[in-house]
C-alpha cells in the first residue's frame, strides 16, 4: 500500500535487490578507442618513425554496471509501480578509497516498484521500458586511450601513394552563432554548467550541475552527492566543483531530498552566472531541447533532442528512500555523469534537470546508455523544491491523506479497503485533505484534474509536482456514475 503521507505500506513485500555482482577484471580492451584503420600509426614509435607516438589504448575501461535488477514479475504485487526492467544507479567508482585508481566495487543497487500489465494511457502510457536514474562516472577520462587516425593524404605521403587535390579556395568563415542556434545557446550556457567530484566511501565519482546564483548556490541531484563522505579529515572537501573555466572550489551541501532527487550545493565564490529557470508548464512535446553535462566524465557534452512527452511517471529507489518524478522525457541522449546537469530551451533556460534514463529490456546487468529515452526534472518542480532546500535545508511534499492500495488491480487507484489497512493507519487520514472533500476508504480514483489515472504511480507524482495549499480535482468511480472532490493539498517532509 502506498502513501502520499507514508510511503509504501510495511504488508507487501518489498522490492528485491540485485544480487552482489563480482568485482570487474583488472584490465579491459578500451570500449572508447576507434576501430582499427589502415590510416593508425604503429602501436609503437620504434615501429614507425615515420608517424606519430599513439599512447597504447588504456585498461581503465569502466565496469559493467551493478544497478540492474532483475526483470520485474508480475507474480510480486506490492511496492509503487514501475516501467519493466525498473533500476536505480547510485554513483559508480572510478577509484579506489586508498587512491590506487582501481575500479571500487559499487554500491549495492536499488530498486523500487512492482509491475503490473498497462491498463490505460494514464500519465505513463505503460511505454517506458526501464528507468535508470543516472549513475556516475568518476574520473575515467585520462583512462581512456584514444588512437589518433591520420587523413588520407598524409597516410599516401607515407606509402607513396598519389594524392589528388581538390581544386577551390577556402573562402573562410567565423564562429560567431545566431543566439537562437544550437551553438548559440552552448555557448551562453555552458560557463554555467559545472562538474561535481564527490569523494565517498566507494572511491570517486563524478556528476553534472549548474550555477543557481550568483553567490555560489549550485544544483545537482541528490544522487550526485548523497555518496559524499560526512568527514573528509585533511583531505579536505568530500565535493569538488568544477566551472567551464578549468577553476575548482570545495563545495559543501546545504540541502538535499530523495524524494524529488534534488541537492544544493554551496562554494565560496560570488560574481558567477546563473542559468535562468524557465517555466516548464509552457513546454509542449516537439520543443527543441539542449542537454549539457559531463556523460562519462566528459565536461562540457552537448547534445540535442526535443521534449518527447510531458506528465511522464518515474519511480526509483528502495523502501528506505524513493524518488517519485513527474518528468519530461526527451530523445536528446544522456548517459550517466549527467545527472544533474540542465536540460535546456532554445532561450537557454532551464526547463528541467537531467535525472534518469530507460534501459531496453534483456540488457541484464549491463547499463546501456542513452537509446534516446531521458527523463528531467521539470523546471517548476526544481524551483520550488531548490528555494526550500536553501532557506530551511529541507524540502516539504503536498499530500491528500489517504493510503492507497497498491495490491489492486482493477481500474484507477484504489483507497485502501476499511478491512485491509494496516494495524496503526487509517485508510483517510482523519480531519485530513481527502477527508474533509469527502473521499472514502475503498473509493476508486479514475482520474486526477481532468488526467486519467491508471497506476498509484501515476497519482502520487502527479501530486508531488503540486504544491501544498494547491486544490486538485479528484474524479471517483461509483456504481451510479463518477463524482468530482476538490482536495486542497496538505504538507509533509518531503523524505
Amino acid at each position: 500500500m502506498t502513501s502520499p503521507d507514508a510511503g509504501p505500506s510495511p504488508d507487501g513485500p518489498r522490492p528485491a535487490q540485485p544480487g552482489p555482482v563480482p568485482p570487474p577484471p583488472a584490465a579491459h580492451r578500451d570500449p572508447f578507442a576507434p576501430p582499427a584503420s589502415p590510416y593508425a600509426p604503429p602501436a609503437s614509435p620504434s615501429a614507425s618513425p615515420a608517424g606519430p607516438y599513439v599512447p597504447p589504448a588504456s585498461s581503465f575501461a569502466p565496469p559493467a554496471s551493478p544497478y540492474v535488477p532483475p526483470t520485474p514479475s508480475s507474480a510480486s504485487p506490492a511496492g509503487p509501480y514501475v516501467p519493466p526492467v525498473s533500476s536505480y544507479l547510485p554513483p559508480v567508482p572510478s577509484s579506489a578509497p586508498d587512491g590506487t585508481g582501481a575500479w571500487g566495487e559499487p554500491a549495492p543497487g536499488i530498486v523500487a516498484g512492482r509491475t503490473r500489465p498497462p491498463r490505460g494511457r494514464g500519465l505513463g502510457a505503460g511505454a517506458v521500458a526501464g528507468v535508470v536514474v543516472l549513475g556516475l562516472l568518476g574520473g575515467a577520462v585520462g583512462a581512456v586511450g584514444t588512437n589518433l587516425l591520420l587523413d588520407g593524404r598524409d597516410g599516401a605521403r607515407r606509402t607513396g601513394g598519389s594524392v589528388v587535390e581538390v581544386p577551390g579556395v577556402p573562402q573562410g568563415g567565423t564562429t560567431d552563432r545566431a543566439p537562437g542556434s544550437v551553438a548559440g545557446v552552448a555557448a551562453a550556457v555552458l560557463p554555467s554548467v559545472v562538474s561535481l567530484e564527490v569523494r565517498g566511501d566507494q572511491g570517486v565519482a563524478t556528476g553534472s550541475g549548474f550555477v543557481y546564483s550568483a553567490d555560489g548556490y549550485v544544483l545537482t541531484n541528490n544522487h550526485v552527492v548523497a555518496g559524499a563522505r560526512a568527514a573528509t579529515g585533511a583531505s579536505g572537501s568530500a565535493i569538488t566543483v568544477t566551472f567551464s573555466d578549468g577553476t575548482e572550489s570545495a563545495g559543501t551541501v546545504v540541502g538535499r531530498t530523495e524524494g524529488y532527487d534534488l541537492a544544493v550545493v554551496k562554494v565560496e565564490r560570488a560574481g558567477l552566472v546563473p542559468l535562468t529557470l524557465g517555466d516548464s508548464e509552457a513546454v509542449v512535446v516537439g520543443d527543441p531541447v539542449i542537454a549539457i553535462g559531463a556523460p562519462l566524465g566528459l565536461e562540457g557534452t552537448v547534445t540535442t533532442g526535443i521534449v518527447s512527452a510531458l506528465n511522464r511517471p518515474v519511480t526509483a529507489g528502495d523502501q528506505v528512500s524513493t524518488s517519485w518524478i513527474n518528468a519530461l522525457q526527451t530523445d536528446a541522449a544522456i548517459n550517466p555523469g549527467n545527472s544533474g546537469g540542465p536540460l535546456v530551451n532554445l532561450r537557454g533556460e532551464v526547463v528541467g534537470v537531467n535525472s534518469a534514463i530507460a534501459q531496453a529490456p534483456g540488457t541484464g546487468q549491463s547499463a546501456s546508455g542513452s537509446i534516446g529515452l531521458g527523463f528531467a526534472i521539470p523546471a517548476n518542480q526544481v524551483r520550488r523544491t531548490a528555494q526550500q532546500l536553501i532557506e530551511t535545508g529541507r524540502a516539504t511534499r503536498p499530500i491528500i491523506g489517504a493510503l492507497i492500495d497498491n495490491r489492486y488491480d482493477g481500474e484507477g487507484v484504489r483507497v485502501v479497503r476499511p478491512e485491509d489497512v494496516p494495524p496503526g493507519e487509517h485508510a483517510v487520514t482523519p480531519g485530513g485533505p481527502a477527508d474533509q472533500a469527502g473521499v472514502r476508504a475503498g473509493d476508486v480514483i479514475v482520474a486526477i484534474d481532468g488526467r486519467p489515472v491508471t497506476q498509484e504511480d501515476e497519482l502520487l507524482v502527479a501530486i508531488r509536482a503540486l504544491a501544498p495549499g494547491d486544490e486538485v480535482v479528484l474524479t471517483l468511480r461509483e456504481p451510479d456514475g463518477d463524482r468530482d472532490v476538490t482536495v486542497v493539498l496538505d504538507e509533509a517532509d518531503a523524505d
